[in-house]
């Protein structure tokens, strides 16, 4: 063998080292990426679901009960609740931004609802609405879960803490569905609706209860 056939033959397995090396370092330089981008897809796949839910006024309503002349429990509603609300497996992410119209209120009494409506109580014609927003949520140990938000009533907003119960998810043939019912307590006072307070006329703690019933939004 000549030294120009020793000198070609030394250039190709240079050559084909390099390309080795090259393969080698490309295949390394991949791994992590593709590593990366799977780990990411499962993320995504493994992540809770949140859902949103648009209010049915038809099947929702707002009741509240006060005492009445220390005796008798009052009950009332109201008739026009809208907004959306949010579920999911992880209760940090459950949301609801709710408003209820103060014009619908309905004691089945037309003058009692116009005193309801009046300066004395939720006065609609100067704050036509009440709401609430939430903060934050948490699941109990009994399947419940509370959330924690802003309640504005008569033009004063309060942090409450409401009682949550997820009353069902279906899809009946009409499009996915989902149910909520929310309780807590306000005390009317702190809202500036003093109105009977004083002498026990009406009571002070106003229980009051949210149904909710919402179509998938989107």
């Amino acid at each position: 063998m000549n030294h120009l056939t020793i000198r070609k033959a030394v250039s190709v397995l240079s050559f084909a080292s390099l390309a080795v090396v090259g393969l080698a370092a490309t295949s390394q330089d991949t791994k992590p990426a593709a590593a990366q981008a799977a780990g990411q897809a499962t993320a995504q796949a493994t992540a809770p679901a949140v859902e949103v839910f648009k209010v049915d006024d038809v099947h929702s309503s707002t009741m509240f009960r006060v005492q009445h002349m220390k005796a008798g429990q009052f009950w009332g509603r109201f008739k026009d609740v809208s907004g959306t609300f949010s579920i999911a497996d992880d209760a940090s992410k459950l949301a609801f931004a709710i408003e209820v119209a103060v014009d619908s209120v309905d004691s089945g009494e037309p003058k009692l609802d116009a005193h309801l409506k009046s300066p004395d109580f939720f006065n609609a014609k100067e704050f036509p609405k009440m709401s609430f927003k939430s903060t934050g949520g948490k699941k109990l140990a009994n399947g419940m879960y509370e959330v924690t938000g802003d309640f504005t009533m008569h033009g004063v907003t309060k942090p409450i803490t409401a009682a949550i119960e997820i009353t069902g998810k279906a899809d009946m043939g009409m499009g996915l569905r989902a149910g909520a019912e929310a309780t807590f307590t306000v005390k009317r006072s702190e809202f500036g609706m003093n109105y009977g307070v004083e002498k026990g006329m009406v009571g002070d703690s106003v229980k009051v209860i949210v149904n909710l019933e919402g179509t998938k939004a989107g």
